[in-house]
């Protein structure tokens, strides 16, 4: 048997110069690898390294405040905005929490929208970090539009209207989360080698998942066969997942697959891990119902019952102790 056989699969990354130079060709190229692996890794996006890594300046910052400063910013209920502690997050079916705290910022919603109800106001740690609302406020708008560019391809890969999802998520409750992975020295005064994991297998819960910072290794993806693969981008690049949302929707045309972010090899052991992923939802009350153009025999409808983003979001949210 020759190497290249022998050799895992790669999730190869894809060009986002070829959205302009050749739109139905990159929403194929990207759309085989969400059906493929559920992941897809997108080069040359043309968000700003200098206002990315501004962003994550100012994460840092806050997150090497003391624990007392940081929980001022906890909020009472949830964890949909601002700051969730370390030990809080367990992924669905574990009983260990994940090693990591982290900062959600959320949509700012106009005066008397209908969202407002659920859709909590974001909350920003001025007094301790001056820039934190302009640098990461920038970036939430800079992925929140990328996710639509990224939701126009896979809309013309599904065979739908180039535009049919940009009404479906205009206002949805979308997250950007900064994480923080502490470094690993010991767990609850055990080995390094302890039974938690900077993030355990989990799928996400959202429509799809836009994923830039992460500078340490970690990220892998559990393939078809059973296999962990290792997803290690080029430096700069974005990395993209489909979320339950849309596996739901698509009638599992395109898969929400499973992921984690595993503990550093020892020579890492010593170094914080950030990354900044964008959960892209739909809004609140878009009624999730099978397409019809992914039914058929072979693949009869999963989800014979609708339900909205919110009732979706919610059930989700209980289930890994954020809600």
């Amino acid at each position: 048997m020759s190497q290249a056989h022998t050799l895992p699969p790669r999730i190869a990354p894809v060009s986002f110069e070829g959205f302009e130079r050749d739109f139905p060709g990159f929403s194929e190229t990207l759309g085989g690898s969400f059906a493929r692996f559920g992941f897809a890794v997108i080069s040359d996006h043309g968000i700003p390294q200098g206002r990315i890594d501004a962003a994550l300046g100012s994460a840092k910052r806050f997150f090497a405040l003391s624990d007392e400063q940081k929980l001022k910013y906890k909020l009472p209920v949830g964890g949909q905005r601002g700051f969730t502690p370390f030990g809080v997050e367990t992924a669905k079916g574990e009983v260990k929490y994940d090693l990591k705290e982290f900062w959600h910022v959320g949509r700012d919603l106009p005066r008397g929208h209908r969202y407002r109800s659920h859709m909590a106001d974001n909350v920003w740690p001025d007094a301790e970090v001056a820039e934190f609302h302009e640098t990461v406020g920038w970036l939430y708008g800079a992925l929140d539009r990328m996710g639509l560019k990224v939701l126009e391809a896979i809309a013309v890969y599904l065979g739908l209207d180039r535009h049919f999802f940009d009404d479906t998520v205009d206002f949805g409750n979308s997250i950007l989360r900064l994480l923080h992975y502490p470094p690993i020295l010991a767990q609850e005064g055990g080995p390094v080698d302890g039974p938690h994991l900077r993030a355990a297998a989990h799928e996400d819960i959202n429509v799809i998942t836009l994923l830039l910072g992460a500078e340490e290794a970690g990220l892998e993806v559990l393939d078809r066969d059973g296999q962990w693969l290792a997803v290690n981008p080029p430096p700069g690049a974005l990395v993209c997942n489909i979320g339950d949302m849309l596996q739901r929707l698509t009638n599992h045309k395109l898969p929400s697959t499973t992921h984690r972010v595993v503990n550093p090899a020892p020579e890492r052991r010593g170094f914080a891990r950030y990354s900044t992923p964008f959960f892209l939802h739909f809004n609140s009350d878009y009624e999730i119902r099978t397409l019809p153009s992914c039914v058929d025999a072979a693949h009869p409808d999963r989800y014979p019952t609708s339900i909205t983003a919110d009732e979706f979001l919610q059930e989700r949210l209980r289930e890994i102790k954020l809600a």
